[in-house]
């Protein structure tokens, strides 16, 4: 993302953000009709969670194809961020719940299936810190990522829905669900950062092809040290 990308980025953002707490009315039907505003936040932090860990996916996937340390590093990018979002969304999530709920942890399905996935995805982390050679660690991390996205799934869309729970359901994509003025304010912010997102994502590429470049020289000037060394004698 250019800084032109960038400077549009953050005025969409701070628009949505404005429009959140001056345009939008307040929610009826909630505790808090006010705080409820904090859904439109929320929501696409979620929802970015998921889309973080799909992405993780499918470079994993395509990684075991072509064994390329780049995809291998997009698959891991892909996560971190994943991970970041999931933070986002039960901070949020947790500061809805306490305007609405009364507590900010009620051991709802949702909150308790957040909780499990970022325990999945850590232990994705533990994996590729505890493999030292880096083509083995990669192909571990990426199968391991394979058989963590069904879960994923299974704790972001089905089991919130097949338990009961405090949140409201079928609000997102339907008409009878939030008011439209919500859903265009959740959306615009999702827009946003997704924008973010992509931006973070090729950053954090960037830092990994660096830090690659600054390992591979510092091989070279190893090597060039001791074939030095070796000549002087």
């Amino acid at each position: 993302m250019n800084t032109t990308g960038k400077i549009l980025t953050g005025i969409w953002i701070a628009g949505v953000t404005v429009a959140a707490f001056l345009w939008l009315p307040p929610a009826q039907g909630f505790r808090s009709p006010e705080a409820a505003r904090i859904v439109v936040f929320h929501v696409p932090c979620a929802v970015l969670t998921f889309v973080a860990f799909l992405v993780n996916a499918v470079y994993s996937w395509l990684y075991l194809r072509s064994r390329h340390p780049l995809t291998d590093a997009k698959a891991n990018a892909a996560a971190e961020l994943g991970m970041l979002f999931a933070v986002l969304a039960t901070v949020t999530g947790s500061l809805f719940a306490m305007e609405q709920w009364g507590s900010a942890w009620n051991w709802d399905p949702r909150e308790t299936s957040i909780v499990m996935l970022m325990l999945v995805y850590a232990a994705y982390f533990v994996l590729r810190g505890a493999v030292e050679e880096k083509s083995k660690r990669a192909r571990l991390s990426a199968a391991y990522a394979l058989l963590a996205f069904p879960a994923m799934v299974f704790l972001i869309w089905i089991l919130p829905r097949i338990v009961e729970s405090l949140h409201p359901t079928n609000t997102l994509f339907s008409r009878s669900g939030l008011d439209p003025s919500y859903r265009i304010t959740l959306w615009s912010f999702f827009a946003g950062l997704l924008a973010v997102f992509v931006w973070m994502f090729r950053l954090r590429l960037r830092v990994e092809l660096a830090e690659a470049r600054l390992r591979q020289q510092h091989h070279h000037d190893a090597v060039a040290e001791v074939t030095l060394a070796g000549e002087t004698r």
